[in-house]
């Protein structure tokens, strides 16, 4: 049991509900979904003392006095017996009102229940023993807006959510808000942590884009330096060629600030778009002969 479920069970165990029906409701559920049948009659069985003492206190001396047992099979966990009472025994009547089936489905979790530690994924999971007291929880998850999923474990049934909503919906529903809190603080630590990288990647992305095509840019003016001859270009293009071979990891944005006068990366965007649409003329062969002259305005580019 992960100590998020013990402590959720710890403090459900705790908070005693005040109503006569409700209390009722309370044993009938534990009674039921913890119940095993003994030579002796039936009993409730635990392995949370807490859980043991609300029994004790809902039963009154009904339930005898409580008896512990070490069970070897589980590292010698302690086991906590009281005796249920003739009236709680078998099926307890379905609950009409709202506030007992919230009360019934505490008792399934305190007596079957787990919730697994989140940085092990969402998991809220019941082991009622048989088909029909799946069947009964089943119908008490309906009431509390959700369905659960099942399936068999050691021939055995076993009701789960693995959905974060519907399970802080019946944690909500049998008040263990402290637990609720813990999840959403966990998923809300989660979309963070998830945001962040989503980000980081993003950027690392575009850092990859920019000094690719940084390096593309360089690697165009170079080639027009050596078949061209900067000194041709117009002063504008000349000035970009020599900003960007002089600073081969800047962005356009920087580049552009540091022209004189200063210009917008729009600018600086248009004047090296031109000179690689130029390196890319001279690399095909669509020139005839050697240009002797290029204009800045045939060039499209502002400023």
């Amino acid at each position: 049991m992960s100590a998020l479920s013990a402590d959720a069970k710890d403090a459900l165990a705790r908070d005693v509900p005040t109503l006569a029906h409700c209390r009722a409701a309370l044993l009938g559920g534990l009674a039921y979904y913890g119940g095993i049948a003994t030579p002796e009659g039936w009993a409730f069985r635990t392995r949370r003392a807490g859980i043991a003492r609300l029994f004790r206190t809902l039963a009154g001396d009904r339930a005898g006095t409580i008896r512990k047992s070490a069970d070897s099979r589980l590292y010698r966990t302690t086991t906590y017996e009281l005796d249920v009472p003739p009236a709680a025994e078998g099926p307890p009547r379905k609950p009409t009102a709202r506030c007992d089936r919230r009360m019934e489905l505490r008792a399934a979790f305190l007596a079957c229940g787990s919730l697994a530690a989140p940085a092990h994924g969402y998991h809220l999971e019941f082991a009622p023993g048989d088909d029909a007291r799946a069947d009964r929880l089943a119908a008490l998850f309906d009431t509390a807006g959700t369905t659960p999923k099942r399936a068999l474990r050691k021939g055995k049934p076993i009701v789960y959510l693995k959905d974060l909503d519907a399970i802080t919906a019946v944690l909500s529903a049998i008040g263990a808000f402290g637990a609720v809190l813990h999840l959403e603080d966990v998923r809300a630590m989660k979309e963070t942590k998830n945001r962040i990288h989503r980000l980081v990647n993003t950027e690392a992305a575009n850092v990859d884009r920019s000094t690719a095509a940084a390096a593309l840019q360089a690697d165009a003016i170079a080639y027009i330096a050596e078949a061209y001859g900067l000194r041709k270009l117009t002063a504008a293009l000349r000035e970009a060629a020599h900003l960007r071979l002089a600073n081969p990891d800047e962005s356009l944005a920087d580049l552009g600030r540091r022209c004189i006068p200063p210009v917008g990366k729009a600018t600086m965007n248009g004047r090296i778009a031109n000179l690689v649409r130029l390196a890319r003329r001279l690399r095909g062969g669509e020139t005839n002969g050697t240009p002797t002259s290029l204009d800045e305005g045939t060039m499209r580019v502002g400023g």
